[in-house]
């Protein structure tokens, strides 16, 4: 079974930890709801940016968290 998981990155690439703890998603749609429901706090957080991995492997990303905000 496919692991989903989030990369959490400030605006250079550079990983940080995030002031959420994620989950481990089963699903693509999972992982992104999530995200959809979190954002705020990661940006607040500290996080600028977040790349989806399934399995380790880039799937796609980064995505600005700052662009969200002004949509």
């Amino acid at each position: 079974m496919a692991a989903w998981t989030w990369r959490f990155e400030k605006a250079d690439g550079t990983e940080t930890a995030p002031a959420v703890e994620p989950e481990d998603f089963t699903t693509q749609g999972d992982a992104e709801s999530w995200l959809g429901e979190v954002w705020k706090d990661l940006l607040a957080g500290g996080v600028e940016q977040v790349t989806l991995l399934e399995d380790g492997a880039e799937v796609y990303g980064p995505m600005s968290l700052e662009a969200a905000e002004d949509a």
